[in-house]
Parts: structure tokens; sequence; C-alpha cells
């Protein structure tokens, strides 16, 4: 069984529409892929610096505006909880796709807590690919009295 949600029979009408011989929308996916590559870096660091604190707040404010997420280094969380949480999501994520789609019964989670793709999208630019537990304040004390072992 497949860990990945079915992404090309989800999105085959609009990869088919989007995804024709013309160079322009080659254009369009090799910008996509390139922007990507511009996921923006703050580094936290600069929050313990009375001369680098307000500009790194402001960039904090900007790109969390313009981007809505960002990667930090210099956060001060070691590496060996960084790796175990890691691992953790990678035992999560390689789930079977089934499985993972009944995460409330298997986990005790609320409603529609996995999620993947955008259903909204009509367009390529649209596509921004996501796979992801959401959960809720009220989701902790199940995920803590269950002592979830994938």
């Amino acid at each position: 069984m497949d860990y990945e949600p079915p992404f090309f029979k989800t999105y085959k009408k609009l990869l088919e529409k989007n995804l024709g011989d013309s160079s322009e929308n080659d254009e369009d996916l090799y910008s996509m892929v390139e922007r990507s590559e511009e996921l923006p870096l703050i580094d936290l660091e600069r929050l313990n610096h009375e001369d680098e604190r307000e500009e790194c707040m402001k960039e904090i404010s900007e790109v969390a505006s313009e981007w809505g997420f960002f990667q930090v280094i210099n956060h001060g969380i070691p590496n060996e909880i960084l790796e175990n949480m890691i691992s953790e999501q990678k035992k999560l994520f390689y789930q079977p796709f089934e499985d993972k789609l009944c995460a409330e019964a298997v986990f005790n989670l609320s409603e529609k807590t996995y999620r993947w793709g955008n259903p909204c999208a009509n367009n390529l630019r649209q596509l921004s690919w996501s796979e992801a537990f959401h959960f809720t304040l009220s989701d902790i004390p199940n995920i803590l009295d269950q002592h979830i072992t994938l």
C-alpha cells in the first residue's frame, strides 16, 4: 500500500489543462520550483543583540505576512531533539495513505485532522503541495493518553 496521497488521480484534470506543450506552462512550472527554493531564513540569534533585534523582528513580520512561514536557525533547540522529531515525523507520514485518512478513528483525533493538497486549486500556481496533521488543542489530551507508537 502506498503512503503518498493520490496526487495525480486527484489533480489529473488540472494537470492536463495546464501541462500542454506550451513553453509558457513550462516557465510557470519552473518559476514555481524556483520560488520554492527562496524560503526565507531567519537567524533568531539576532534577537539577542540590541543592535539587530528590531530589524530581526521586522523581518519576521514581513516574511510571515508574505510567505506565512519561514525557516529559523539558532533557535536553541538541541539537535538530538530535532533528529528525534524528524524520525517520529517520518514514521507518521510513511504510514499507508488509508491509515492517515482514518487518523480520527486510529488516533482518536478531531475530524479532518489529516489534510493534503489544495482542494481549491484551479491552476498550477495555487497547487502548493501540503501534507499535514492539524491538531486542535482538544486533541492534545487524546494524543498524550494514547502514547501513540507508530
